[in-house]
């Protein structure tokens, strides 16, 4: 299906965010995508997912980590993007308008390592990932937890939609 895709198409095709190894990208890479889009969180943490980068890399695919989730995973995702040749850009969810409640930001120390700089995040350059998580933010965060559900939505005849 995504070959048909690639094929009918002079536009760059992103797809991986529900992709989680190197084995579920190589079909994908070898179909031609463009742009390989790996949640870091679920597709093995840095390690693996700058083995999907090198494999990109190989078929002349650029990186473009998903990555909705919180400040560890924007910080690794970024740490990952600053030593990737192929990185091309990085989603974030930083005042996005599903993060009722619950910020990206409100659980770091500091948010100067995670500002905007004419557009673009700065390198991370404190120890480990490059930012400081506030314990007692997520402690108390924890404390309030509801179970999550992802969201269903459906077109209107009926058919299944995704985010």
């Amino acid at each position: 299906m995504i070959e048909r895709m690639v094929d009918a198409t002079t536009i760059p095709i992103a797809a991986g965010e529900r992709l989680y190894s190197r084995q579920e990208f190589l079909p994908v890479f070898q179909a031609g995508i463009a742009i390989a889009q790996p949640d870091l969180s679920h597709a093995g943490g840095i390690s693996e997912t700058r083995r999907i980068a090198a494999l990109a890399e190989t078929f002349d695919a650029l990186i473009a980590p998903h990555c909705p989730l919180g400040p560890l995973a924007l910080a690794s995702c970024l740490q990952l993007g600053f030593a990737t040749p192929n990185h091309l850009i990085q989603e974030q969810s930083i005042g996005i308008h599903y993060n009722k409640g619950a910020e990206v930001l409100d659980y770091v120390l500091d948010t100067a390592p995670l500002r905007f700089v004419d557009g673009c995040f700065e390198l991370l350059t404190g120890p480990g990932l490059g930012i400081e998580i506030d314990e007692k933010a997520v402690r108390d965060a924890a404390s309030r937890w509801e179970t999550w559900q992802n969201p269903v939505w459906r077109h209107a005849d009926g058919s299944m939609a995704e985010w």
